[in-house]
């Protein structure tokens, strides 16, 4: 904290803490995905324990690669601790199968790169297989 009078976070605190940039922060209270805080007599942002938990939730959330709608849905269905988790295994799992079709895509674009690659003589530019491939038909 910053003051010892004060209760709550400032968006420093809670961006040092989360490392999660400031502006990021503004940007995820104007979309709705953390309520607006409370305001110090001064006019600054003081954040409680649970938009810490929150932002914490959606950080971790967002490096596994979910999309803020995503993130949106799962804050929600995570609301109800008392709820069954079938609704959001589906969610992951459809980011899952997300991620296998992409990796998959990668893996593609790898062989057909390696290809080219393994096509190129080493000789001069003229006779590249990889600039050959990237020029125009």
């Amino acid at each position: 904290m910053s003051s010892a009078k004060m209760t709550g976070f400032r968006i420093g605190d809670l961006a040092r803490v989360t490392a999660t940039r400031v502006e990021t922060i503004r940007w995820y209270e104007k979309v709705g995905l953390i309520a607006a805080p409370a305001r110090s007599e001064a006019n600054y942002r003081l954040y409680d324990r649970a938009a810490l938990n929150r932002l914490s939730f959606i950080r971790r959330a967002r490096a596994l690669g979910f999309s803020l709608d995503q993130v949106r849905s799962l804050l929600a269905l995570s609301g109800d601790r008392g709820r069954r988790c079938g609704s959001i295994d589906v969610l992951a799992q459809a980011h899952v199968d997300e991620i296998d079709r992409k990796i998959a895509d990668l893996q593609a674009l790898r062989g057909e790169l390696a290809d080219l690659l393994a096509a190129c003589g080493g000789t001069t530019v003229a006779d590249c297989s990889v600039v050959e491939a990237l020029a125009p038909a």
